[in-house]
């Protein structure tokens, strides 16, 4: 699905759920791990999780958009949009919208570890994904020198 055919959905939700059009931007946000959608109270704009879509459906992205909606619609008439109005609560109850995520989150990305700091002194290890300069970093152990070493990633052949 595309963002044109997501702001034509929103739209579409947002007169047949409200009774409102819904008069500004959505659109996929393919970086949302952690929340469904977004509504930014500045721009007035709607960006929901494309991953979402790929991993619950459009069920559970109905209810997202609804949810955002409520925000939206609540914050442009000026009444309480936060989580914990009232005002959102019982709108959120009153079109079928969902209060939290879906049950199931989204699976974490597992980044290996591709460097290694080694104490030379207490020969401590320390694991890291980034690439630090040892100079500025001391043993948390020991307070010794710490060198830094590159790990070689084998992938497996199943």
């Amino acid at each position: 699905m595309e963002n044109k055919q997501l702001q034509q959905w929103i739209e579409h939700i947002s007169l047949t759920s409200f009774g409102v059009p819904f008069k500004h931007i959505a659109s996929f946000n393919s970086r949302l791990r952690t929340t469904g959608g977004r509504y930014f109270t500045k721009s007035h704009n709607i960006e929901i999780s494309s991953l979402q879509l790929e991993l619950h459906g459009t069920e559970e992205v109905e209810k997202i958009i609804k949810h955002e909606l409520c925000h939206y619609h609540l914050h442009l008439a000026r009444r309480g949009y936060q989580h914990r109005d009232a005002d959102f609560k019982q709108l959120l109850k009153q079109v079928g919208g969902t209060r939290f995520c879906s049950a199931l989150p989204i699976p974490k990305r597992k980044e290996p570890y591709r460097y290694k700091l080694l104490c030379t002194s207490c020969e401590m290890e320390y694991l890291r994904k980034r690439k630090v300069n040892p100079s500025k970093y001391a043993c948390g152990k020991c307070r010794g020198k710490l060198k830094l070493f590159q790990i070689v990633l084998v992938k497996q052949v199943t």
